[in-house]
């Protein structure tokens, strides 16, 4: 009998809300620290930072052997970025401006070896275990990692329950605050928070996760994990580099008068 499908590793076995925080900075240190600090997960940002694929790799490698699940926010949809990072190791990827149900299912079949999708066999990378891993083995962790479309459009949103009606799709993430720039609107609005509601519902109804990200902001995140968010994202290690530097460099000028 084959082991029961675990998307993502054992990352939603978790008895507590699985918190996470991205990664943008080119350097190791900060995915140890960022493991000692105790985070179920880290995302490294290929969208929003200067990371390159070889940068990735290595963060992916010490996460995982850290104890953390390895996730990579990809820069584009494209099935050869997404076929890397999957080779490369990484549990799971999340995939910006995914607005229709059309685009979720291509970036599903991306992430699922056939007949399910067409990732192409790598079985001698890293997630093969350099060719050591069994084949069969190797190919039935196709299914096991995590492929999470960012809704951040109104469209999006819209799409929300066909998005994750596909078998190829684990969970969704909301954008709040593209979503809110779609919008002209803030992320805090009623409609915008309306809309993140209704993302989390639908995710529920079809029995999946959504997750969101709140900043530097802690008790924005466990209220919403109260209200049934499931995964959350807390800060960056270049704000939490930024923030402790000003705040102590604020604190000795006002204690020095």
């Amino acid at each position: 009998m084959s082991a029961p499908r675990r998307p993502g590793g054992s990352l939603f076995d978790r008895p507590a809300t699985p918190v996470g925080t991205w990664l943008k900075i080119a350097s190791g240190e900060p995915v140890e620290i960022m493991a000692y600090a105790g985070f179920d997960f880290v995302v490294i940002d290929l969208e929003h930072a200067p990371l390159d694929l070889q940068t990735a790799y290595r963060l992916i490698n010490s996460a995982a052997a850290l104890g953390m699940t390895p996730l990579v926010r990809v820069p584009d949809k494209t099935p050869s970025t997404i076929q890397k990072i999957l080779d490369a190791g990484a549990l799971g990827i999340l995939v910006p401006h995914v607005d229709t149900v059309e685009e979720a299912a291509a970036v599903g079949r991306a992430c699922r070896f056939p007949p399910r999708g067409v990732r192409g066999a790598g079985g001698t990378s890293r997630a093969g275990a350099w060719g050591l891993r069994p084949n069969a083995e190797y190919l039935a962790s196709g299914d096991d990692v995590l492929c999470v479309p960012q809704l951040e459009s109104a469209e999006a949103i819209g799409a929300a329950p066909e998005i994750l009606a596909l078998d190829t799709v684990d969970a969704v993430f909301v954008g709040a605050a593209d979503l809110s720039l779609s919008m002209g609107s803030t992320p805090s609005s009623p409609e915008v928070l309306e809309l993140i509601g209704s993302a989390i519902q639908a995710a529920h109804a079809a029995g999946k996760r959504c997750g969101l990200a709140f900043g530097g902001v802690p008790e924005r995140a466990a209220q919403a994990a109260r209200d049934g968010c499931d995964f959350v994202l807390l800060s960056n290690d270049t704000s939490m580099l930024a923030e402790a530097a000003r705040g102590l460099v604020s604190a000795f000028r006002a204690a020095a008068g």
